[in-house]
């Protein structure tokens, strides 16, 4: 994943005798701030050129952000500054802002980000305010939550989905209006048939094929049955991988879904093993960025995946949330989708593959192919789902930890539920009751780790309810 691109506009007195004497220590807490930012390896850093204590340079400074490309805009105070020359930049530098304050008694920098914050109230600019010491981790950890959060609403604007088919066995949840993703995200909807996808899949090359074919034989266990799978039927599904990379690069889209059932499960291949490797950060050729793909072409779905990419810069599970067992531990399990990282949860294929299985599909797709089936590896966990209630969006937030169970245990469970499919056995801090109340949809979507704070101030900047389950 990309860096955050941050730049940060630090603000002075509007006396020029005072903002001279004090340049110097104003210098000094910006880069202060600065390498506290670099050193988390996941952002680079553009300051403004200026120290701004006039109005011409806070125009200057966001007009120069603006140009650099910057996604999130952190105005910087370490001493008493004018509040118009932020609001004056903020005219000009991508919003929303966060209004970083610095400890430094002496001079009023708690004064000056107040009555900026105020100012920017006033006039409608939605902002955040952070106050302390960069060396603080729980300063910088708060910090660098409102970074992901306003750097993923930024990122989706201008993003183009790739809606592959129509809604999948009359599923509502799965099914979103383009235009109303155009208004309240930036997000442009392309319709693509699914038969475009088997045009080109005949087209792959046979020697790709193999030598892919043989990678996955090579790294994992694949259970040939001689029917509904075979090596010419997981080529195909192959074929199926390839085919939608290229139209994604062909037609410029940065995240999909894919309905697969019942046509292509019917009549030609599952999707399983294009979904699973799209949503990897590597695949048969090398390391790779991983591109979100939702089965059955569950746009919210889709987009709660690509919100938790961009916010945590990891693979994104998509799953039903399919059992319940009696002791609480909830079975989300999908045919399709589960990125084959959860498997041991690395970047590393041979690390996650040697622990997964690819079995013949079951009686629901008679038209054959893999399932990539392997259990998740044990971790906290943070799930999200953006779905609709009465055509307004709100969103679903819930910890939860992947458990660490014993392999016999974990195939015993499978047995119970779909040996074929990957599981992630996963307890949520709602009860069951809470959850079955509140939660509103058959899929959710998750990544390891914490990234509770970052969904909600997401939530805030999109004006969107959240519910959260923590």
């Amino acid at each position: 994943m990309k860096k955050q691109r941050v730049g940060i506009i630090t603000f002075s007195d509007g006396r020029k005798f005072v903002h001279e004497e004090l340049l110097e220590m104003n210098k000094k807490f910006q880069e202060k701030l600065a390498k506290a930012l670099e050193s988390t390896g996941e952002v680079e850093v553009i300051t403004a050129p200026d120290i701004v204590w006039k109005p011409s340079l806070a125009k200057k400074a966001g007009k120069f952000l603006r140009s650099q490309d910057v996604e999130v805009t952190i105005f910087n105070y370490s001493i008493w500054c004018w509040p118009h020359l932020s609001v004056i930049a903020s005219l000009f530098a991508p919003g929303p802002f966060i209004l970083y304050g610095h400890i430094n008694p002496k001079y009023p920098g708690m004064v000056g980000l107040l009555a900026a914050s105020g100012a920017l109230d006033q006039v409608g600019v939605k902002h955040f305010k952070v106050w302390g010491d960069p060396s603080d981790k729980a300063v910088m950890k708060k910090l660098m939550g409102y970074i992901r959060a306003i750097s993923a609403s930024n990122r989706l604007v201008g993003e183009r989905y790739g809606k592959f088919g129509g809604r999948p066995m009359g599923m509502y949840t799965a099914a979103a209006n383009g235009d109303q993703w155009l208004k309240e995200f930036g997000i442009d909807v392309e319709q693509i048939d699914q038969y475009e996808l088997v045009l080109r899949a005949e087209k792959v090359p046979k020697e790709k094929l193999t030598k892919a074919r043989l990678w996955l034989e090579e790294k994992s266990n694949v259970k040939y049955d001689g029917k509904a799978l075979t090596p010419e039927k997981l080529e195909k599904q192959i074929a199926l991988y390839y085919a939608a990379k290229e139209i994604i690069e062909e037609y410029e889209l940065d995240f999909v879904g894919f309905k697969g059932q019942p046509e292509m499960t019917n009549n030609y291949a599952t999707m399983d093993v294009a979904e699973a490797f799209l949503n990897d950060p590597y695949d048969f050729e090398g390391p790779k960025e991983p591109i979100v793909a939702a089965t059955e072409t569950d746009m919210d779905g889709a987009l709660s995946m690509e919100i938790l990419k961009h916010i945590s810069g990891l693979p994104v599970l998509f799953a039903d949330v399919r059992h319940i067992f009696e002791d609480g531990i909830v079975d989300l399990c999908n045919s399709g989708t589960h990125a084959t990282y959860f498997a041991a949860r690395s970047f590393d294929p041979e690390e996650n593959l040697k622990k997964v299985t690819f079995y013949p599909e079951t009686f629901y797709f008679p038209a054959g192919g893999a399932a990539v089936r392997h259990f998740a590896a044990p971790g906290e966990m943070t799930f999200a789902r953006l779905t609709r209630k009465d055509g307004k969006y709100r969103m679903i937030i819930l910890k939860g930890e992947v458990v660490d169970l014993p392999e016999e245990e974990m195939e015993r469970r499978a047995e119970q539920v779909q040996i074929e499919w990957p599981h992630a056995y996963v307890k949520f801090k709602a009860s069951v009751d809470d959850f079955l109340k509140h939660y509103p949809c058959n899929h959710t979507h998750g990544v390891y780790g914490d990234f509770v704070d970052e969904l909600v101030a997401f939530c805030e900047i999109k004006g969107i309810d959240a519910t959260v389950f923590a």
